[in-house]
């Protein structure tokens, strides 16, 4: 990478570093972030390569919608990381927003262990899954009474923390 780095890739860094402080704090993620930073992406993108830096942006952000929204629809995610991980790609672009899911799942998948390790939830967790499963297998995939972030009173992750790891990596890899 070349130093400096790009505005977009010092913004995206920036946006998770911000929501990530955030929802350490307090379990959300703001709005005025999400999509503040969404729309300075397009405009940046706009203003720095024309209507087609406008496209990648707006494709990143639709890219990053799609990817999390089946998660969200089913009560497993905040809308809050859904609207992250979208102005996370109207920053890097659709291919950044694929990345960033990816090695943010697998680091949130890290942080999911530890923390059901460290609270004694693993078999509980573990169990849960299993509930889910045996009930899309029976009525669809649908979400699950009790399994929802709105119904378990599991612990919950702050997932920008994921997303930070994950856009940090997909910069890196860049």
């Amino acid at each position: 990478m070349t130093w400096p780095p790009p505005a977009p890739i010092v913004a995206a860094a920036a946006v998770v570093v911000a929501a990530s402080a955030h929802d350490l704090r307090t379990r959300r993620i703001p709005n005025a972030l999400t999509i503040g930073a969404a729309a300075v992406a397009v405009v940046l993108h706009g203003v720095l390569s024309g209507w087609s830096g406008v496209l990648v942006a707006v494709a990143g952000w639709t890219v990053g919608l799609v990817l999390f929204f089946p998660l969200f629809a089913l009560g497993g995610m905040g809308a809050g990381d859904v609207k992250l991980l979208a102005a996370i790609g109207a920053w890097l672009g659709p291919m950044g927003a694929v990345c960033t899911a990816l090695y943010g799942a697998i680091a949130g998948g890290i942080m999911a262990l530890v923390v059901s390790f460290a609270r004694g939830y693993t078999s509980t967790a573990l169990g849960n899954v299993g509930r889910i499963l045996r009930s899309w297998l029976v009525t669809g995939i649908h979400p699950v009474e009790g399994l929802t972030l709105d119904s378990s009173s599991g612990p919950r992750l702050p997932y920008a923390l994921a997303l930070a790891t994950g856009t940090i990596v997909t910069i890196w890899m860049q």
